[in-house]
């Protein structure tokens, strides 16, 4: 049986025998970080994040599944350069079609000998979501007014943000670490770390200046371990 490998030393994650996920460096991403962002955004999105453009087109995103947004969605991003993620391949010819051995739907490409089903989706998903510490988004609401409310105030939100430049998320976590003691890498260093790496790093940062800062409450008498909550802050080493 083939032993996992740890994804501090990988620098893709195979999905098909002939398609990867790509964990690029931090200096890759930074080359155009608006674009990578969108796209592992979009590709890991669930209908509740995309609940407006569904409702524009009529359909109610209480009742569209993952796999069918990510069907709408990634055609479209097939015709834009996905190379950070997928590499050299071209997807020019990528179409959507039936399963010969159950008709399910799934995207393919003939050229590639490509075929994206559910469950190579969902690889895809939770490979691009680990690789880029992102949480999967699980709300939903309650019940038909809560929907209409929550369509109602992600609509105005959508309003407000157009024609807001975009804030760069990477570059300012990038200037924030290097500028930590607790970070062992410059700005030349920190271009060549995968993006997973970067990613752990910040991480292990976080818990450690909380763990910090819990035990000097604990040695002052103001904070009282046995009524915390959560009991991850008394260990300097992440739960994750």
């Amino acid at each position: 049986m083939e032993t996992a490998k740890s994804l501090l030393k990988l620098s893709a994650v195979d999905i098909l025998p002939n398609l990867s996920v790509r964990i690029p460096t931090v200096g890759e991403i930074l080359e155009d970080e608006q674009h990578y962002y969108h796209l592992i955004s979009s590709l890991t999105a669930t209908p509740f994040q995309y609940m407006v453009q569904l409702d524009d087109i009529g359909l109610d995103f209480t009742r569209v599944t993952d796999y069918q947004l990510f069907m709408m969605l990634f055609p479209s991003f097939a015709r834009s350069d996905m190379s950070v993620l997928f590499g050299d391949i071209d997807w020019s010819d990528l179409a959507i079609g039936n399963s010969p051995a159950n008709g399910s739907p799934i995207l393919f490409s003939a050229k590639n000998n490509i075929v994206i089903d559910e469950l190579t989706y969902h690889r895809i998903a939770e490979s691009i979501r680990k690789i880029n510490n992102l949480e999967k988004e699980k709300r939903k609401p309650g019940n038909d007014e809560a929907k209409e409310f929550r369509i109602k105030l992600e609509r105005k939100k959508q309003k407000r943000n157009v024609g807001r430049a975009y804030e760069p998320y990477l570059e300012k976590l990038v200037v924030a670490l290097v500028n930590r003691p607790e970070f062992k890498y410059n700005f030349e260093q920190v271009e060549h770390l995968s993006v997973y790496q970067f990613n752990q790093s910040y991480e292990q940062i976080k818990t450690s200046i909380n763990f910090d800062n819990t035990m000097i409450g604990v040695y002052a008498g103001t904070v009282d371990t046995s009524k915390l909550k959560d009991k991850s802050c008394l260990s300097w080493i992440p739960v994750k």
